[in-house]
């Protein structure tokens, strides 16, 4: 080989070295950008989390500081409270349960209607309302308690029981046959832009604690509202008004100009003790934009006589360190694409 193809072999050995190289550093340099984006979402989510979960804290405060100082903190009439810190800013809701569907009271119609605007199936729906009523009443030996024996026997012995009685915990939905943890806890729509936007769901509508109406037009989910029979574009009327401002009274919502059947402005039952409070914070950029990391947290607790409970006048009953809020985002148009039954 002459001494010319010599220099010309070594520098095509080196050019492919070069580009191995390069590929690889591109390569690490790629995967290392990926991991510290996804380190530092995840590490806002988690800010964000403690900022919602305090603000949950700090608002249940408030509620116990209103017995002194009824005027200054607050007050059942005051269904929002804003919070501003030095990393983000929290919307927090207060709303009493009777916002609610109560599952152990509502009828058939009134649960498979909820059902249906949350699943958008009706035959799903049909078939979990069918189990819901077997499960809060019917009788031993039902199709539905084939299923549930069916489900983890244990020596012959079946493990799992359908209770036949009224839902202790709106928990339970999730033993009931057909139910998922999308249909209960939520999903996600999309947009015209197919752009991803929380729903809420069963547990958004449904209480052990709740009532049949009417309900709070501050609290009430939107499917509840669908189900209930306002129209889609009223229940996005309606979404979009409250997410700039509560409402202070039905004048209102009656002057949205649509049908709001079953609904009122505060709690159904003017003292009613059970009420939510939920947390929804949004982190600030450091140039002082909104962020688009959101995280909700709420509670749900019983408001006590403070002339007999002075110390401790409101009393935690549950504890959700995650939740559907309309205070994330507000979807537009209906909840799902299903027509409910007229």
């Amino acid at each position: 080989m002459t001494p010319g193809k010599q220099k010309g072999g070594a520098l095509l050995t080196v050019l492919w070295l070069s580009a191995a190289l390069a590929a690889i550093a591109f390569s690490v340099a790629t995967k290392v950008r990926s991991e510290t984006a996804r380190v530092g979402s995840t590490a806002d989510g988690l800010r964000a989390s403690y900022l919602a979960s305090g603000s949950v804290e700090r608002a249940i405060q408030w509620m116990i500081w209103s017995s002194d100082f009824p005027t200054q903190f607050w007050r059942r009439t005051r269904p929002r409270l804003y919070f501003t810190y030095g990393s983000g800013d929290v919307v927090v809701e207060t709303f009493a349960e009777s916002a609610k569907l109560n599952i152990n009271q509502a009828g058939y119609d009134d649960i498979f209607r909820v059902v249906a605007a949350v699943s958008g199936n009706l035959m799903q729906a049909r078939d979990i309302t069918d189990a819901i009523m077997d499960w809060r009443g019917g009788g031993v030996g039902s199709a539905f308690d084939a299923y549930y024996a069916s489900i983890g026997p244990s020596l012959g012995v079946s493990t799992f029981r359908a209770r036949h009685a009224s839902f202790q915990e709106i928990e339970e939905l999730l033993l009931v046959r057909g139910m998922t943890p999308e249909l209960y806890f939520g999903n996600y729509v999309s947009d015209n832009q197919g752009r991803l936007y929380p729903s809420g769901g069963l547990r958004d509508c449904f209480s052990v604690w709740g009532s049949t109406g009417p309900f709070d037009a501050n609290g009430v989910s939107p499917a509840l509202m669908q189900a209930i029979g306002v129209p889609p574009d009223g229940v996005a009327r309606i979404m979009a008004r409250r997410q700039v401002a509560p409402f202070q009274n039905f004048g209102d919502v009656a002057g949205l100009g649509v049908p709001t059947p079953r609904l009122t402005v505060g709690p159904s039952t003017p003292n009613g003790v059970i009420w939510t409070v939920r947390a929804t914070a949004r982190l600030r950029r450091p140039d002082g934009t909104p962020s688009d990391v959101v995280r909700s947290a709420s509670a749900t607790v019983k408001l006590l006589d403070p002339t007999i409970y002075p110390m401790l006048p409101v009393h935690v009953l549950r504890w959700y360190d995650d939740g559907w809020s309309q205070s994330e985002v507000v979807p537009p148009g209906p909840v799902t694409g299903v027509a409910l039954p007229q």
